[in-house]
């Protein structure tokens, strides 16, 4: 079992940064590949970013690519997402989630872990 806490997330104006962080529970958490998701008001969750076990490979959404990094640091259990030149259409809740996979994981389904989610708003 992985628990997973995300915190980070607030209120921005557009333009401006935020860094999410993930805390993980466990003593494999290299093991894991690690995930960012968010679901906006209406619409559907969508993949954000992708990290594999070691942090050597990543892959981002295209609307992100350029402005949010996905990072980890597995002696500290945690995965980042820093988010730049944020827009109003990047809020929506948040969602960390984790895959036993040495491999980057961007389908949602297969994933077997998540957290309760952190919300960022954008205002214009």
């Amino acid at each position: 079992q992985v628990q997973l806490v995300e915190s980070g997330g607030g209120l921005v104006q557009a333009g401006g940064s935020l860094r999410l962080s993930c805390a993980a529970s466990g003593r494999t958490f290299s093991s894991y590949a690690m995930g960012w998701f968010r679901r906006a008001p209406g619409k559907e969750r969508e993949f954000v970013a992708a990290i594999n076990w070691s942090g050597a490979s990543t892959l981002y959404l295209d609307s992100v690519k350029g402005r949010f990094t996905i990072s980890r640091d597995n002696a500290k259990n945690t995965v980042y997402l820093q988010m730049n030149s944020l827009r109003p259409e990047d809020t929506a809740v948040y969602y960390c989630k984790a895959v036993h996979a040495i491999v980057v994981v961007t389908k949602t389904y297969e994933y077997d872990y998540w957290g309760q989610g952190t919300q960022v708003t954008v205002s214009s």
